[in-house]
């Protein structure tokens, strides 16, 4: 008899972040998955199509059942079986963030004996969502450098609100498993850079935006004493829109971002220094990384064996990964608060990708690129 574990979607911040990682933990480890109260809290409640879709991209990565994945589910069932590379693609038809499918996606594809690749359809430069220049730039340059992983993405046409259309392609390398690392001192800020992004506006809001993180940086006393490089692209697109996203890269190996989303009717200059702000905020906070990372890398910190990192305030959103990781894994977590910033201790479980047999060919579960219908974010 198989036991099924459950999750209660309404724990802590409530979003779908606990569906995201509770699939992904629910599928690298074999265990069946019941989630209950699925955004219980929020309007409209239950599953958005972009939801559906991640969830059936993950049960065709792990030649999974999935029960209950439709439009406004309050509960999902999910029994994984065994993760296949292969080349898989999602569509979320409009504006669905691909970043966050990419999340639920990229844990199962890391334990694979083979490569793999995503094509990913949809929102690029959403709101309420990394951009995607942020998980090119921040997130998986640090993930690479720090748990020891490989991946590569190409990004071939952004995608804005409402419209979408934009396709993203990562190329995924697999890793037997995560290595541990240490990360408590910031060291000195050694650059700020950045990309502002337009597309079907004119050229010179880029530029404006970019102007607009300038003088931010250096009203908070950074851009006069570390190079800031901003580079503005007018970029394909079926809609109309902009962003820009930027980095601050530190001597110790850390690396805190900030972004914005151009608005309508939202000046593009205050649009850059938005962003600039956030990157101040971050590094006033006394972290190595931002409080985005930080949510970020907790279940992968949870598959590791021993981590450590400096990071500043501790979000709800980082509580509630730690609870998720907590409840499926076995991982142990440790908040240390210091006069500036907090560190987080893991002790992980130290996951193995398990032997596989895959020789190539279809994933089970699908055909590879196989799409699936979803409307709206």
């Amino acid at each position: 008899m198989v036991t099924q574990k459950i999750i209660d979607g309404s724990v802590l911040e409530g979003g779908g972040q606990i569906l995201r990682n509770s699939i992904s933990l629910s599928g690298l480890l074999g265990n069946a998955m019941s989630i209950q109260n699925i955004r219980s809290g929020r309007t409209p409640p239950g599953l958005k199509n972009q939801h559906k879709t991640g969830l059936r991209l993950a049960a065709e990565i792990c030649s999974g059942q999935l029960t209950g994945a439709e439009t406004g589910s309050s509960c999902i069932d999910f029994v994984p079986e065994r993760i296949q590379a292969g080349n898989y693609s999602a569509d979320s038809i409009t504006a669905g963030a691909t970043t966050l499918l990419l999340q639920i996606a990229f844990p199962l594809l890391l334990f694979c004996a083979k490569p793999s690749t995503l094509t990913l359809k949809g929102g690029t430069n959403c709101e309420q969502a990394p951009q995607i220049d942020y998980i090119q730039h921040v997130f998986l340059p640090f993930v690479m450098k720090h748990f020891g992983v490989s991946a590569k993405l190409t990004l071939n046409k952004r995608g804005y609100y409402p419209k979408g259309g934009g396709e993203v392609k990562v190329d995924i390398s697999p890793a037997r498993s995560l290595e541990s690392f240490s990360l408590l001192k910031k060291g000195q800020l050694l650059r700020i850079r950045g990309i502002a992004h337009v597309a079907k506006l004119p050229g010179h809001l880029g530029k404006s935006m970019a102007e607009g993180a300038k003088k931010r940086l250096t009203i908070g006393g950074v851009s006069n004493t570390v190079p800031v490089e901003i580079e503005y692209k007018n970029d394909n697109s079926i809609g109309a829109g902009s962003g820009i996203v930027l980095w601050a890269e530190l001597e110790g190996g850390g690396i805190i971002g900030g972004s914005a989303v151009g608005r309508k009717g939202f000046d593009a200059v205050r649009v850059g220094e938005e962003a600039a702000g956030e990157v101040l905020r971050g590094l006033d906070g006394g972290g190595c990384i931002d409080e985005w990372l930080t949510d970020q890398i907790i279940l992968l910190m949870a598959l590791s064996k021993d981590c450590q990192v400096l990071c500043g305030r501790i979000t709800l959103h980082t509580r509630t990964a730690i609870w998720v990781a907590e409840q499926l894994t076995g991982a142990r977590f440790e908040i240390e608060e210091r006069d500036n910033g907090n560190v987080i201790k893991c002790k992980g479980i130290n996951h193995l990708a398990p032997p596989c047999d895959y020789t190539g060919g279809e994933p089970m579960g699908g055909q590879p690129g196989a799409d699936f219908e979803s409307r709206g974010n």
